[in-house]
């Protein structure tokens, strides 16, 4: 079996300037969407899936897992959806469903977040469903940004597009499921060996 890498409390790492760096391209994103600089925009965002790929790679391989970018990788996600979400639908590129199923989970997982930090107990490890949702829908994005173009190309990447978000949401709920689940049984163990503690 393999073991976790040690988390460090460093902040001056090659990954979190990655990090650091997607969470800045955030609002150029949307500027570039809104002004409709589509070529750009479809930049950025291939920019950023990639960059989310490499910074967890190199995270791993350079001994460089730390406290602050396990929270600034998935705030950067999170946020590059929601900003990416908002501005296609806005472009009427994605109807506003796609965007509600999508925040409903965050939302949901939020929730839970605070729940457990108010237990006492750090955020829960990602899972590979997770993660796997999270670049469906992260790939999905230029794809549909691509539908807008004139045919072929735009016929070909809405039919891409449309089966990675598809995908894209069935993991990532799925994750969500997989994530309250866990959530669930450690503050039922925990209020279990609470009230057997009581008792002794």
């Amino acid at each position: 079996m393999t073991q976790d890498p040690p988390v460090s409390t460093r902040v001056l790492t090659v990954p979190n300037m990655i990090s650091l760096v997607r969470l800045l391209l955030v609002p150029v994103f949307a500027w570039m969407v809104v002004e409709g600089h589509d070529a750009w925009a479809l930049a950025v965002l291939l920019v950023s899936g990639a960059s989310d790929w490499l910074d967890g790679v190199l995270a791993r391989r350079m001994n460089q897992v730390t406290r602050l970018g396990q929270m600034l990788d998935p705030a950067a996600d999170r946020l590059f959806i929601l900003v990416t979400l908002l501005g296609l639908a806005w472009r009427d590129v994605i109807p506003v469903w796609l965007v509600v199923v999508l925040v409903a989970r965050d939302v949901v997982l939020g929730v839970m977040l605070v729940v457990l930090a108010r237990a006492g107990y750090p955020p829960l490890r990602v899972h590979l469903a997770g993660k796997a949702g999270t670049f469906a829908i992260m790939y999905a994005f230029p794809l549909l940004l691509l539908s807008e173009w004139p045919p072929p190309v735009g016929d070909v990447a809405g039919v891409l597009g449309w089966a990675c978000a598809l995908w894209g949401v069935a993991l990532y709920w799925f994750a969500g499921a997989l994530y309250l689940t866990q959530a669930a049984t450690v503050l039922h163990r925990d209020a279990r060996d609470g009230r057997a503690a009581r008792t002794t």
